[in-house]
């Protein structure tokens, strides 16, 4: 590999790092409103917000392990703990300063949209920690029984099984803590599992062409990895 492919290598992980963090974050800020989606009547998904970019996370996971390996997917993933809590430690110093009396958002309603629970974040950041490392962990354990073939098979068999393990973990902590009822356990459970599920099956192809690009762009062989 040349020196202006390092580079170039170099500037597209620092962008998918970002933007893995900018999902996450984003993720963690606007998942206190709900709602439903019925595609064709079919079935009633009734999920938080904070799924939509979730989703992204778990695909840019799954290009760095494919493309830069195990050890630089797993850097992301820990620069993303740091930078949710670092991000909640705002708001909550944001919540906590009064608001003056011609302050467009009053402290009652900045409160109430951004005065996360810590108990919220927390269950949020277990979740997370556990889905994410479990899924790179499965992705290269499946690259390797496959001597990286079968690109669509360790993407979606990472992915349904961490994506079961986040909604999960995150649902029964939520419940635990008394933030959600029970009686929404079951329903949100296989809602979020679902959409989480028909979401990765829908960015299959986007991986493959994600990685397509890769492979021609710096030569790389099924299963190779840039070194950096």
């Amino acid at each position: 590999m040349t020196i202006k492919d390092k580079q170039l290598a170099e500037s597209i992980y620092l962008i998918l790092a970002a933007l893995f963090i900018a999902s996450l974050v984003a993720s963690n800020l606007i998942f206190q409103k709900f709602f439903y989606w019925e595609p064709f009547g079919i079935y009633r998904f009734e999920i938080s917000v904070g799924i939509l970019p979730y989703p992204i996370t778990f695909l840019i996971t799954d290009i760095l392990s494919e493309i830069y390996g195990k050890k630089k997917a797993n850097q992301v993933v820990i620069a993303g703990i740091f930078a949710s809590f670092f991000s909640m430690l705002i708001i909550l110093m944001a919540d906590f300063v009064p608001a003056i009396n011609s302050s467009p958002i009053d402290n009652a309603t900045f409160n109430k949209v951004f005065g996360l629970s810590p108990l919220a974040v927390f269950a949020s950041m277990m979740a997370y920690l556990f889905a994410q490392f479990i899924d790179i962990k499965i992705f290269h354990f499946w690259k390797k029984k496959t001597n990286g073939k079968h690109l669509w098979l360790r993407n979606n068999f990472s992915t349904f099984t961490s994506q079961f393990i986040d909604t999960f973990t995150v649902v029964f902590l939520l419940c635990s803590f008394q933030i959600l009822p029970w009686s929404l356990f079951k329903n949100l459970l296989i809602s979020g599992f679902l959409f989480k599920v028909l979401i990765a099956a829908i960015d299959t192809p986007i991986l493959y062409v994600v990685i397509d690009f890769f492979r021609k762009k710096f030569k790389l062989k099924k299963g190779a990895e840039i070194k950096m």
